[in-house]
């Protein structure tokens, strides 16, 4: 919702924006994000897939200790109470009418301050000593790897192999899918200081001018782009090092991952034009802006649904049909299968695609406005996340299979487990 920027000025809104102002929207979707981490935690393990490992997270002090995901789980738990008292005192203040939250307009915004304070700081501060150090307190530990990760990826950094690099990755992609997120915070935060009087309850989609939240929007796949060049200057000097050897290739796969992401700004910048209501016959009319977006969206969500199922999870869908309609493993799959029904696959290969089809709905005639309403933002997103949460399963596998039974015969991202020297494992 755009206007004067004053939202005293502009009360009208949704029913839906007043059920759920915009950070709460956010807290909930990062909450969510946090009981799906938790989720994947648990059944990997169940499967036999040690996830720790994978991301060189420390292994548990004792066989009493709790287990990585009840840790998550007690985390999710601690969010979701604050959130959910909080949502009810609103709802029961505010009882969905203008003039009462705006008399209530900092709430939502306190809130989700709170929740992320909360997941910032070591919990053991805040509680007294007999419950810090009891069986019941939640661990600090994969708290402060997630933001030493964060810091380190801030800016494209990428650690070896031996340091977590697959926990960097992880982490870098799941921020991609939460990049309309972390447009959205910037949205709430940007609306606290500047807008009069609402706190950043009201959102002010226009706050920030035209630049704030494309740039937002666009740094997570800045990150993953800025990685995977890292990995290709690591495979050309481990040859200038070692020698050529055509066995471990020259990168150009990483070359193409980065062209993947790279992808995804002309959608971001496009889009942001077509906020901006370019005018006919000014640069290239609307109807041209349309097509250019069109174009760009199709061939990143394309690109990437053909790079979720062949190089993040190793299946031969898109593979010659050789090794595709290979006998020993079900069509289009893989021989090593954690998740044991094959239907599982294909059902999860068609859910993916579906859901990084999402802009398609801005070709119907009667949802043409889906994506621009409050309601349609917010239920976008938390397919996304969702649509994520999903990958991560078989994305673990397919790296657990990798460093357990040997790589996939285009391993592009992560090094061996077990090797010291990242830059002895190649594509």
């Amino acid at each position: 919702m755009e206007g004067n920027g004053d939202p005293i000025a502009e009360p009208k809104l949704d029913t839906f924006s007043l059920l759920l102002p915009l950070p709460y929207r956010v807290a909930i979707i990062i909450v969510f994000g946090v009981w799906a981490w938790g989720a994947n935690l648990q059944y990997l393990s169940l499967v036999g897939i040690d996830v720790s490992s994978l991301v060189r997270y420390p292994t548990r002090t004792s066989a009493t200790a709790p287990t990585h995901a009840l840790s998550t789980h007690r985390l999710a738990l601690l969010l979701t109470l604050p959130l959910s008292i909080s949502l009810l005192l609103f709802w029961s203040l505010t009882r969905l009418e203008v003039p009462l939250i705006l008399t209530h307009p900092y709430l939502p915004t306190l809130t989700l301050i709170l929740i992320l304070i909360l997941f910032c700081l070591p919990t053991a501060t805040l509680l007294p000593r007999s419950l810090a150090n009891s069986s019941y307190a939640l661990s600090h530990t994969g708290r402060y790897r997630t933001l030493a990760t964060l810091r380190r990826i801030a800016l494209g950094g990428l650690a070896h192999p031996a340091d977590g690099k697959f926990g960097d990755i992880l982490l870098a992609d799941a921020l991609t899918s939460y990049a309309k997120v972390l447009g959205d915070l910037a949205i709430v935060l940007c609306t606290l200081a500047f807008s009069r009087g609402a706190g950043g309850v009201l959102p002010n989609r226009g706050c920030g001018g035209a630049l704030l939240v494309p740039a937002v929007v666009a740094l997570p796949s800045a990150i993953r782009l800025r990685q995977c060049l890292i990995e290709f200057v690591r495979v050309r000097e481990a040859q200038r090092r070692h020698g050529w050897d055509a066995g471990r290739g020259w990168g150009g796969q990483h070359l193409a991952n980065a062209a993947k992401y790279a992808s995804a700004f002309p959608v971001v910048v496009l889009s942001a034009l077509q906020r901006e209501a370019v005018v006919e016959g000014r640069w290239i009319g609307e109807v041209g802006l349309f097509r250019l977006w069109l174009f760009s969206v199709f061939l990143n969500s394309f690109y990437s649904f053909y790079w979720d199922v062949a190089k993040d999870w190793d299946l031969t869908l898109f593979s010659p049909d050789l090794e595709r309609n290979d006998p020993e493993h079900p069509w289009g799959l893989r021989r090593v299968l954690y998740f044991r029904r094959p239907n599982l696959y294909y059902i999860v290969i068609g859910l993916d695609l579906v859901l990084r089809c999402t802009w398609s709905l801005k070709l119907s005639p009667h949802l043409v406005h889906f994506n621009d309403w409050e309601s349609g933002i917010f239920t976008i997103e938390l397919l996304e996340v969702f649509r994520r949460w999903v990958w991560v399963f078989f994305r673990v596998e397919a790296e657990w299979i990798r460093n357990n039974r040997g790589p996939a015969p285009d391993d592009v991202l992560l090094g061996e487990i077990h090797r010291k020297d990242d830059e002895d494992r190649i594509d």
